[in-house]
């Protein structure tokens, strides 16, 4: 027997706010190079983007009977979060569950499995990051569990951990975490808007960024 775990500790809406500002790229960077998911998984649009809490699900590869108790089950806001046994030829989700999803005011998809009819989610506008593109159907047979800690595009995802995503891929933020990663974001983005203001000042990039002494102890000999 499975059961249905609906329970979620969500991070605060204050927290995910916090955390929205920011691209995944900076968060990773900003929370020390942790937490990107890895970089197979990308949206069906590069205008996409996506950040709410985790609702985590286990599905068994080409079935998707537990993705559509997902979405059932998931609140608003919640990016549903499949792991799929990064299995690329099978289609796990097109429109209509993307509308069922939008009816829900669900936050997301992320899967490690394959996707369909990506024309008409571009148009429909839901969030959607996959491993692949594929139209072969699915069955609807094997359970799963849902809400417990799983693995997906290399990372241990909790539920309740917040998800952001755009163009540039994926990365997840520990619930406990996102008040400081919001912090640590901003201070990067700061100090990143300090370097672009000095290279329009004429300042170059070694001299920004202090490298001339590192370059010079790694033997590096500029001829004139």
């Amino acid at each position: 027997m499975i059961k249905l775990n609906q329970k979620i500790d969500r991070p605060s809406k204050e927290a995910i706010a916090a955390v929205a500002k920011f691209s995944p790229a900076t968060i990773h960077e900003a929370q020390g190079r942790k937490g990107a998911l890895s970089s197979r998984i990308k949206p069906v649009d590069h205008g996409m983007k996506l950040c709410g809490p985790a609702f985590t699900v286990k599905c068994a590869p080409r079935d998707n009977i537990m993705l559509q108790v997902a979405i059932n089950y998931a609140q608003p806001g919640d990016i549903i979060v499949v792991s799929a046994g990064e299995y690329e030829e099978a289609g796990s989700f097109g429109d209509v569950l993307a509308n069922a999803c939008l009816a829900k005011g669900i936050g997301g998809l992320v899967t490690d499995t394959g996707v369909r009819d990506t024309v008409q989610l571009r148009e429909l506008g839901f969030p959607v990051f996959s491993l692949s593109v594929c139209i072969k159907g699915t069955v609807k047979e094997t359970l799963g569990a849902t809400n417990e800690p799983i693995t997906i595009g290399d990372e241990i995802i909790n539920p309740g951990d917040i998800i952001v995503g755009d163009a540039d891929g994926l990365v997840v933020v520990r619930k406990n975490e996102a008040l400081e990663v919001a912090r640590l974001s901003q201070a990067r983005e700061d100090a990143e808007a300090g370097y672009i203001a000095a290279y329009k000042a004429g300042k170059s990039v070694v001299e920004v960024s202090n490298l001339e002494a590192v370059l010079k102890a790694k033997g590096l000999v500029v001829e004139a």
